[in-house]
């Protein structure tokens, strides 16, 4: 069933959602607070966009052109409804395709900007598959991996252009690893936890395509209080 929300801290931003899919979490709304952007910023690809929350908040930091490219048929629609409701049309452009077939045609070396929440998942013999094919796609590496969007990103971005992911810190050396070898200089890391005195469960790490050396590890952001609610960080980040 299709519901419309609010993406929490931005309360004039609807996005409509299905309630057999993934609801909005809490990494599409930590990606666009993270990344570097200024105001010579003209493109930007989301890449597995999903309904677009990713894109919805960027709107709100950036004048910029936003491409979400988004292959499930269903997630795609909803996107474009979550796009319709804002009024962002002219701004916002949706796209149903796969990344990896879509990438060759766009334009090389165009964007300022890739942002992804990718899947966090390698696929393997001993892979726990969701019986939903929407969580499928947005857990697992199926359709698309860390190597790949590596490839996309020194392909479609402009010298110095920045990519921002956000992932699990187990699958940090990976990253890093692709990173470098298609020219994606790794610039700052944050790690995110759920609570002082628990493991950091989210990653974010961004990247400048022919960057020099140097990264810059950011203070951590500790989500929850002891009864669940969110610390005055997140709130505060999220106004």
């Amino acid at each position: 069933m299709e519901v419309k929300n609010y993406l929490y801290g931005y309360d004039k931003l609807g996005i409509i959602q299905d309630t057999k899919m993934f609801a909005v979490s809490i990494d599409s709304l930590l990606l666009p607070n993270f990344i570097t952007i200024n105001k010579n910023i003209k493109k930007i690809l989301d890449i597995g966009c999903g309904n677009a929350p990713i894109p919805l908040i960027l709107s709100t930091k950036t004048k910029a052109k936003i491409i979400g490219v988004e292959i499930q048929e269903k997630v795609y629609e909803l996107a474009c409804k979550s796009v319709k409701i804002n009024n962002l049309e002219d701004r916002i452009k949706i796209i149903n395709a796969d990344i990896n077939i879509i990438s060759k045609e766009l334009e090389t070396d165009s964007f300022d900007i890739i942002t992804c929440n990718p899947p966090f998942f390698k696929v393997n013999k001993e892979s726990n598959f969701n019986s939903s094919d929407y969580k499928t796609f947005a857990r697992h590496e199926v359709a698309l991996n860390l190597e790949q969007i590596c490839k996309i990103a020194k392909k479609l971005l402009k010298n110095n252009g920045i990519i921002g992911l956000v992932h699990r810190p187990e699958r940090l050396i990976d990253i890093i690893d692709y990173m470098r070898k298609n020219n994606l200089e790794p610039k700052k890391i944050q790690f995110i936890y759920p609570k002082k005195g628990k493991e950091s469960n989210i990653l974010l790490i961004e990247g400048r395509k022919n960057g020099k050396p140097g990264i810059k590890i950011l203070d951590p952001i500790y989500l929850n209080m002891d009864d669940g609610k969110y610390t005055e960080q997140v709130l505060n980040l999220l106004k």
